[in-house]
């Protein structure tokens, strides 16, 4: 499996079909199924299906996150929705393994794939939308570079309750990639 970058605590590499086990396994945890807007719960069919129309097709960009110390697949990081005419994307991300969360690992990851994505794929810029409650996420975001662009206020409903969606973007000319 082609390692694409790297940093000190983790490694990016390339998503292949073999990895579907763990991408549904991941995303069907109670934690991080609780920060997604979609709520749904996926099947190995459903992500079969991403890989096969958008992963392969190559309108999204999705890698594992690989532990540099363990070895460990412990997570996914994507691009979405790329437009090349506009030259931006959508990013995503998600540490599947609870072990692994909260350590500055999902940070990295996001740095590495910015800079990918800027420098490999093209992008000017790069943004995202999180939960305005998933504190823990937005502060990653900001240490990486993303700035707030608009709050959304009550746009999505989680768990039946109404909540407010954020909108951040980064520039490439913004970005500085620090390790």
């Amino acid at each position: 499996m082609k390692i694409v970058c790297s940093g000190k605590y983790v490694s990016i590499r390339q998503i292949t079909q073999g990895d579907t086990n763990n991408i549904v396994r991941w995303r069907n945890n109670p934690n991080v199924l609780r920060n997604f807007i979609d709520q749904q719960k996926i099947t190995f069919e459903s992500h079969e299906k991403w890989l096969e129309t958008k992963v392969f097709t190559g309108e999204v960009i999705q890698f594992i996150i690989q532990d540099n110390e363990t070895k460990t697949d412990i997570g996914s990081v994507f691009i979405r929705d790329i437009d090349m005419n506009h030259r931006h994307g959508e990013f995503g991300i998600f540490i599947g393994e609870d072990d692994f969360r909260g350590k500055g690992r999902g940070t990295e990851a996001c740095l590495l794939i910015c800079k990918y994505s800027f420098e490999q794929v093209g992008l000017e810029r790069i943004y995202l939308r999180v939960l305005a409650n998933n504190s823990g996420a937005i502060r990653s975001y900001q240490k990486v570079g993303f700035v707030e662009e608009g709050v959304f206020r009550n746009h999505v409903i989680v768990n039946g309750k109404k909540s407010d969606l954020m909108f951040m973007g980064l520039l490439k000319e913004e970005f500085t990639y620090e390790k």
